[in-house]
């Protein structure tokens, strides 16, 4: 089976190729993907691959996972995206090796520009480092990079880049301390 390639995210979203690209990930979304038991993770990490995404070995991609666009997703081995994510892929999305997104949470890659009268779409990549952790119900913005062993605590906003190896919750989010290296 050879990929589905949807325009890249420098592509413009609304383009007739995209719009269909999505169309006809949508109908295997809702058809093949979400209706899935829960225990089938290889069979969805084998729908997204069609799609042009890159999925890692023994990915975790629960059925209630939302992606936009997989061929904007990147994910590394032994990562997982849980029930009621919503990958919001406009622009590339980047799950480092051992990344786990939490139940509810929203990596989203888009956003309008609100100083232009017009609200162009505006679109920036998400990278999420290794062995980090995004909590429940946390909300990642365009451009964000997330470093290598942090975690965001629940229902967090995150607008701004995430150090390696701290902590950080709240809205607006801030650093609550630094989270000790595994050794």
């Amino acid at each position: 089976m050879f990929p589905l390639q949807a325009p890249r995210s420098r592509a413009n979203p609304a383009s007739l190729a995209s719009k269909v690209y999505r169309v006809l990930w949508w109908m295997a979304w809702l058809s093949l993907y979400r209706p899935t038991p829960r225990f089938l993770h290889a069979w969805r990490a084998l729908l997204l691959r069609t799609f042009g995404a890159t999925v890692g070995r023994g990915v975790h991609v629960y059925p209630k996972a939302r992606i936009w666009a997989p061929c904007n997703l990147r994910m590394g081995d032994r990562s997982c995206l849980a029930d009621g994510v919503n990958c919001y892929s406009v622009a590339e999305i980047t799950l480092g090796e051992d990344t786990t997104i939490s139940q509810g949470a929203h990596l989203c890659s888009a956003s309008h520009d609100y100083t232009d009268v017009t609200f162009p779409l505006v679109a920036a990549p998400i990278a999420i480092g290794r062995s980090a952790w995004v909590a429940a119900d946390a909300f990642i913005g365009p451009g964000v990079e997330i470093g290598e062993g942090a975690v965001v605590g629940a229902r967090a906003v995150i607008v701004r880049d995430v150090q390696p190896w701290t902590v950080v919750a709240g809205n607006p989010a801030r650093v609550l301390k630094a989270r000790a290296r595994p050794s």
